[in-house]
């Protein structure tokens, strides 16, 4: 069904073509060529320090920090049971026990209140997921982690270039990931990023995301030749994403500008509507700077958010749900029983509404109009 407002729309930022046929011309379309050593060049100096590594997708990168910090079957990691399954597919396929944790009901983020009850001797990482671009209680959950001696992994799919206290989200673990799916802020159809903190794991990262081998050593000159050394993936994009992505990421503040203006837009203009109607805004701590992601409403009951996806849909609006708890989920369960009230309560309330850079004020108003008939109907 083609839809009047779709719920996400692809947004070109300017230089993709043009960057793309240069990418071409220059003769090197596989991965780690000139538009990639850009992008790494711009993320580092943006974020201020970290090695950067793209990578094929988000979920790669997962699994490269999986990797890195050599998780096994005799492991365990937290993480958010609201997430997407990639969050904790990486560290599954190590054969790692997960442990799911509950979310906040503020931010949706991970609960570290009650983070520090998760921990075990076995636990080896907490994965915490910065919902909707706004920061997890970083400050909390670090120091819980250090008293534990557990390290610490960002996937921070929906916050590049949100901060948490005047500090960019992605530089607090010792590794964090980036998503540049299509959905995402910055864009490149499909691809991802590994920020590498901790200097100790940055050489082994560039072997495992070489399939295993030591070649970017051997093209730094430090072997004579290169070979097969620990085990790895193939987890580089090719230069022509690269290129697309570039473009995006030289864009970022005129993107971030329209993102900004889409969820004010929203939030002006719908929240007296929610106070009246028991409906639940985005809520940023005065500690965040979010990366206006997306906009979401908590709606009062299942069946309410499911009758407004209806309506919405009559009207020609996309709207979606997001992530079903992986703690119920039929993987999910293998991992033994846990209790995560919170999370079945607002994942089935949730809904989500069309956000795209290019989302023009006209069609935000035809959105906005149709929830507000919906609720004058109800």
């Amino acid at each position: 069904m083609d839809f009047r407002i779709p719920f996400n729309r692809p947004c070109l930022a300017g230089n993709e073509y043009k960057y793309i046929a240069q990418a071409i011309a220059n003769g090197h379309a596989s991965g780690d060529g000139p538009f990639t050593r850009k992008c790494h060049e711009l993320l580092e100096r943006e974020l201020d320090g970290p090695r950067v590594l793209l990578t094929t997708s988000c979920t790669h990168a997962l699994e490269m920090a999986a990797l890195l910090l050599d998780c096994s079957p005799e492991d365990e990691v937290i993480v958010p049971s609201f997430t997407f399954v990639s969050t904790a597919n990486a560290f599954a396929l190590r054969g790692s026990r997960l442990v799911f944790a509950d979310i906040s009901p503020d931010t949706l983020n991970l609960d570290e209140s009650r983070l520090e009850a998760l921990i075990t001797p076995r636990t080896k990482a907490i994965v915490v997921v910065h919902y909707a671009g706004v920061s997890c209680d970083m400050d909390s959950i670090l120091a819980t982690a250090s008293r534990h001696g557990v390290r610490v992994v960002e996937d921070n799919a929906h916050g590049l270039f949100s901060r948490y206290k005047g500090t960019y989200t992605g530089r607090f673990g010792c590794l964090a990931t980036l998503s540049f799916h299509e959905t995402k802020n910055f864009t490149c159809g499909e691809g991802g990023a590994l920020v590498i903190n901790d200097p100790a794991f940055v050489e082994r990262a560039l072997i495992i995301r070489e399939k295993g081998t030591n070649r970017s050593q051997f093209f730094r000159g430090q072997v004579d030749k290169y070979t097969w050394v620990d085990i790895g993936s193939s987890y580089l994009p090719s230069d022509l994403l690269a290129a697309f992505l570039l473009a995006q990421l030289e864009a970022r503040e005129e993107i971030q500008r329209k993102r900004r203006r889409v969820w004010e837009y929203y939030w002006q203009h719908l929240h007296a509507l929610a106070r009246e109607n028991n409906v639940r805004l985005p809520v940023v701590p005065p500690k965040c700077e979010q990366a206006y992601h997306m906009f979401y409403l908590i709606l009062p009951s299942l069946e309410c958010r499911q009758a407004l996806i209806t309506h919405l849909k009559e009207q020609g609006i996309l709207s979606v749900f997001h992530y079903v708890p992986l703690h119920l989920s039929t993987m999910g369960m293998k991992f033994g029983a846990c209790e995560c009230p919170v999370t079945e309560d607002l994942s089935s309330r949730l809904l989500r509404l069309p956000f795209y850079n290019d989302l023009t004020k006209d069609d935000q108003a035809h959105v906005v109009g149709a929830v507000e008939e919906f609720f004058g109907r109800n």
